[in-house]
């Protein structure tokens, strides 16, 4: 032991020694000490460095390399510092700041910071010999790296989850045609977690510059952070678990607003749908075959010269009436509106005339306007640092929210750009509210974002009480509050199948949950097979969204034959059926921040087993998918979390691990023991009322549970308490089991009147059934299923189902 930590602490001492050599400046010893109302401000030399206490297990950390501290302003986060209980003890060694059960210990020598927990415990520790350091307008921070810590987050990286042993930028980046190797990509969310022992602690840097993050890859033993301008400026999640610290995140930087019903429905898109023939014919297809889905995407050829906010009449002569028609067959549509704007001066295109006017576009450093080629042509692009400029953004959604468009998708929103550096130059200027400019380095990785925003406040204003539907290719921390995200131009490999889910895990970690990929690979042509395969874990996807790009085959369901529409069709289905669910899962991530799609270790951080598990993941909290990603008919092992874990609608049940050789129309799901799922009745789309009574799948087992949420899917009254949500528990008894529903909120009145119970695992042949105390009639229970059913007929309220032995 002592030989490791000898070796690791000269480890650090030649990575600091390299780094001063390579211009870095540390912030040095501790020279003065002040106690502030929230924790301390150092000064070392000229340097000042202030740690303050957040909120509840949330402390600060911020570096003034020359003593002054810029104005307090952040582009994601917007939580408010909290009123806590704070302690502070300037000791001879070192200051001690603590609050919430944690305390940052600060080394006078170095320094350096330590976290601990209430026992004394380091969760984590800067490097001793090179903690901060800044080179010029570069800023940077080391951190130790114990050998048995796993490191997650950064957003849509690709590849494993487990970031440790590699190094990443952070730099929104149009990749087309990205690898599991390509990186920058197109969000940056500079958010990490570190995981050790079960114990997890966040980190976000919030920096919008380029920024880097390093887990070992330069030096064995040492994490580091920084950006090559902007300041040093982060903060530290203490946890101890894992969805602790995902919630910490949440509260940080926001939570996605509750999205409406229709919008975790099926999507199909490609680019692109035109002219208006093919997109009626596509809808009265999905129609006729009896394929659920609620929405279409029109991609930019709908448009006039591909200039946003326009339409080509010539191939969509009705536009306006084709909406209109698309709605009353359930259909929602979603219309691309990239950021940048055609430069067509004298050509009556109202978006660039009125830009001109209210000078809301970006500038060079000579004052001029910036001019980029994209698929207009010569564009420019307007300056969404200024609050008033999106609100100009916002108000261009006037008319295609008239015709009744329901969503809209922003792309190429890195900002994209069509020359060598991909992007508009660095020197370009933005001039960010309250009378400042800014040159593109510090906004070009919120350029997406603040794009994202001024559509989903547009919509806002135009339609106060409907809910907004935006999804946004490039992010930063925070956008959550305003878009949907999906993973890029992703390829129609199976390669790119398996890489889809550790991506999706590591954004729904990342404060990211309402996200998707491209269903089948933008990228190529996927064989028929893939497809499927695709299709049927697609269905377990936040976002559910076929894409295809120009040139490539087609790729809706019924493309291929019968037997591959019958698959697909029967997975599409069962993301209807699993709606209630869904939606309950959708409803916990806007109010908690938890992701609808998990890394089993989020619930389960005590198991070691499940930490590189890259495949495997939870839909909510109580099913666990098990994808197959081979061309080939094979058997896996799928490695379970503690307790027991049924087959979906059945009482086989497994314990620790399970072998399984999916064929090409099976996807192993498994159900926790204790769950208790609700379900509906396949609907063609998410507004059409299911019929039959509420379904309620009880699973047998220990922590019997279950939650639903609904109400009115659409608009905000939710707000206003009109919703429904209701707590459900079992218990299996030595008499025999019980079935309980408590309504915790009645402010909306559901679809269902009825529920019919389907309970799994039960081990006994019931000789009756009461409900609500009283005997209740039609008790089914299959002695080889080891199922009971019942029916409850007036569901609404509070209620139990005993069955009795």
């Amino acid at each position: 032991m002592r030989r490791a930590a000898a070796a690791a602490a000269l480890t650090f001492l030649l990575a600091a020694v390299a780094a001063r050599a390579a211009g870095w400046t540390a912030v040095g010893a501790v020279t003065g000490v002040d106690v502030l109302p929230d924790g301390v401000e150092l000064s070392a030399g000229e340097a000042k460095v202030r740690v303050t206490a957040f909120a509840d297990g949330v402390f600060r950390v911020r570096v003034a390399p020359h003593g002054g501290f810029p104005p307090d302003a952040s582009w994601a986060v917007t939580q408010k510092e909290q009123p806590l209980r704070r302690a502070v003890v300037d000791g001879p060694a070192e200051v001690r700041v603590s609050a919430g059960g944690v305390t940052a210990a600060v080394s006078k020598s170095t320094l350096s910071i330590r976290f601990e927990d209430a026992a004394g415990r380091v969760i984590s520790a800067d490097a001793p010999a090179l903690p901060m350091a800044w080179n010029g307008a570069r800023v940077r921070v080391w951190k130790t790296m114990p050998s048995d810590e796993a490191y997650f987050g950064l957003g849509d990286k690709a590849g494993p989850m487990n970031r440790r042993g590699r190094a990443f930028v952070l730099w929104n980046t149009d990749a087309y045609g990205w690898q599991e190797s390509t990186d920058p990509l197109y969000k940056s969310i500079p958010f990490f977690m570190g995981l050790r022992g079960g114990a997890a602690y966040g980190v976000f840097f919030d920096n919008a510059y380029r920024s880097s993050f390093d887990f070992g890859a330069q030096t064995a033993d040492t994490l580091s952070f920084g950006a090559d301008g902007g300041d040093i400026d982060y903060y530290f999640l203490a946890g101890p678990e894992p969805k602790t610290v995902v919630r910490e995140f949440a509260a940080l930087t926001g939570r996605p607003p509750l999205p409406p019903l229709w919008a975790l429905g099926y999507q199909q898109c490609r680019y692109s749908y035109y002219p208006e023939s093919r997109v009626r014919e596509l809808a009265r297809t999905f129609r006729e075959k009896k394929i659920p889905a609620d929405a279409i995407y029109l991609d930019i050829d709908y448009q006039d010269r591909y200039r946003p906010f326009t339409v080509s009449r010539s191939s969509f002569p009705d536009f306006s009436g084709m909406v209109a028609d698309l709605r009353a067959q359930g259909f929602h549509t979603i219309a691309i509106t990239d950021l940048h704007v055609a430069r067509a001066p004298g050509q009556g295109y109202a978006p660039y005339d009125s830009g001109v006017k209210e000078d809301v576009f970006v500038k060079n450093p000579d004052g001029s306007t910036y001019v980029g080629p994209v698929w207009p042509g010569d564009s420019v692009f307007p300056d969404f640092s200024l609050s008033r400029v999106r609100a100009w953004w916002g108000g261009l959604y006037k008319d295609f929210v008239a015709a009744g468009v329901a969503g809209f998708w922003n792309d190429m929103n890195e900002p994209a750009v069509f020359d060598a550096t991909k992007t508009m130059p660095l020197s370009t200027v933005h001039r960010v509210d309250g009378g400042g400019a800014v040159d593109h380095r510090a906004i070009h990785n919120v350029f997406g974002m603040l794009n994202a925003r001024a559509t989903y406040e547009g919509l806002r204003r135009l339609r106060p009480d409907e809910r907004p539907f935006v999804l946004t290719r490039a992010a930063f921390a925070g956008a959550q509050r305003w878009a949907a995200s999906w993973t890029g131009d992703n390829s129609a490999t199976w390669n790119h199948l398996a890489l889809s889910t550790p991506m999706l895990l590591s954004l729904g970690l990342s404060g990211y949950g309402l996200i998707g990929d491209d269903i089948g690979g933008f990228v190529g042509s996927p064989p028929p097979d893939l497809l499927t395969r695709w299709t049927e874990l697609g269905a377990y996807n936040p976002i559910f969204r076929n894409h295809a790009a120009k040139g490539t085959r087609d790729r809706e369901p019924w493309v291929d034959g019968p037997e591959h529409e019958r698959i697909r069709r029967r997975a599409i289905e069962r993301r209807y059926e699993l709606m209630p669910y869904m939606y309950t899962a959708a409803e916990v991530l806007s109010r908690t921040g938890v992701p609808i799609m998990r890394p089993l270790f989020l619930e389960y951080p005590q198991s070691p087993e499940l930490v590189g598990d890259d495949r495997d993941f939870l839909f909510g909290g109580d099913l666990l998918i098990a994808p197959a990603f081979s061309e080939k008919i094979e058997e896996v092992t799928v490695v379970l979390p503690p307790g027991g874990w049924y087959e979906d609608r059945s009482s086989i049940i497994h314990e620790s691990s399970v072998t399984v050789r999916p064929a090409l129309d099976e996807l192993p799901v498994f159900v926790r023991a204790g769950a208790i799922v609700p379900e509906q009745a396949v609907v063609q789309d998410a507004q059409e009322p299911p019929r039959g009574p509420l379904q309620l799948r009880v699973y047998l087992g220990p922590d019997c549970r279950g939650a639903l949420y609904q109400d009115d899917g659409h608009t905000f009254a939710y707000e206003k308490g009109k919703y429904l949500r209701v707590r459900y528990a079992c218990a299996v008894e030595k008499d025999g089991l019980s079935v309980d529903a408590h309504t915790e909120a009645d402010g909306f009145r559901p679809w269902w009147r009825g529920a019919r119970l389907t309970i799994y695992g039960v081990n006994f042949a019931p000789r009756q059934a009461l409900v609500r105390g009283q005997a209740a009639g039609g008790l089914r229970y299959d002695a080889a299923a080891r199922t009971a059913q019942v029916d409850v007929s007036d569901a609404r309220g509070d209620w139990r189902v005993e069955l009795r032995r």
